[in-house]
């Protein structure tokens, strides 16, 4: 590797992640105005946590030297739409093992709080009004995750305390796992019918944006809950308003279409929708494992080891 090509960006000062390469320059970068120096010298990229993909894209054309875009992001949709003006052999590379146990925590939570209507006892305890009642349990419910990635995986490691009468693997394509077969996106007008909770952590891909639209939504049995961790365009808003303002389903929402969601928009309002601000990675446990995989990827650059979690290579 040549002088010019050692230079990281990094969103946190290099002194906070201890046992960095000292080999290789540090900047320190994670949106402002003003970059810590000339972006054509920047071999490796991490793109600032929760900045929009407007900041987080802005230096990539000036990055001549690039050969690492690391996301701190379980998506990478924020940025690989503008990898394309990159010249060849960049690698894109997620966040894999960051945001697990936040964003399955954050699921079951969202499940929880829609079933038993947590929302609802907020609103009592405000009013002072006593709800007692019988309310719905995941317990003897079915669950069906699309998106059987290590986030789906690792919600389905924490339903498993829940009683529930069956879990339901999707993914892109099918396969077997220990735990039993994963369908395939195409087995899913198939599925919904039985499932009461229909969990979304898939990525937003070409194949997933609108994938939950009027037809996906009409196949799901009445009084399902929809929760949403994965990418707020995955749902066709309009198709969701149209089904949970009749009453029919119900959601839980921690990512939206728009986003942030505006002021003024009937998701905030309709009857049945629980709307929490797309907080699943960002929790204490992001930091010391953020810093643990960028320790990680920037001892192989250094060394001149293959990185983890490579998502696409540009051509």
């Amino acid at each position: 590797m040549s002088t010019e090509t050692r230079e990281v960006w990094l969103p946190y000062a290099a002194d906070e992640i201890a046992g960095l390469p000292e080999d290789l320059t540090y900047r320190f970068w994670d949106g402002e105005d003003e970059y810590p120096a000339d972006p054509a010298d920047c071999a490796f990229y991490v793109v600032p946590y929760l900045k929009g993909p407007e900041t987080a894209v802005r230096p990539l054309a000036a990055m001549r030297s690039l050969r690492v875009v690391q996301t701190l992001s379980a998506g990478v949709d924020n940025v690989a739409p503008a990898l394309g003006e990159l010249r060849a052999g960049v690698r894109l590379c997620n966040a894999k093992g960051v945001h697990e146990a936040s964003t399955a925590e954050l699921a079951l939570a969202l499940t929880l709080a829609s079933l038993r209507d947590i929302p609802g006892f907020v609103r009592g305890q405000d009013r002072e009004e006593w709800r007692s009642g019988f309310y719905p349990s995941l317990a003897d419910r079915s669950v069906l995750i699309i998106g059987y990635g290590s986030i789906g995986s690792a919600i389905e490691d924490r339903l498993a305390a829940f009683e529930c009468a069956r879990v339901v693997r999707v993914a892109r394509s099918a396969r077997d796992t220990a735990r039993g077969a994963v369908h395939a996106l195409s087995d899913l007008p198939s599925l919904l019918p039985d499932a009461d909770v229909v969990i979304l952590s898939t990525p937003l891909t070409d194949g997933t944006r609108g994938l939950f639209g009027a037809d996906l939504f009409s196949r799901m049995k009445s009084g399902a809950l929809l929760v949403n961790v994965a990418r707020g365009p995955v749902v066709d808003t309009k198709a969701l308003l149209a089904e949970v303002g009749s009453g029919r389903l119900t959601a839980a929402l921690d990512v939206t279409d728009p986003e942030p969601l505006p002021a003024g928009h009937p998701l905030w309002h309709t009857p049945g929708v629980l709307v929490s601000p797309h907080v699943g990675g960002s929790t204490s446990a992001f930091e010391p494992r953020a810093k643990r995989l960028l320790l990680t990827q920037l001892t192989r650059f250094a060394g001149g080891e293959a990185l983890q979690n490579v998502v696409m290579t540009t051509e």
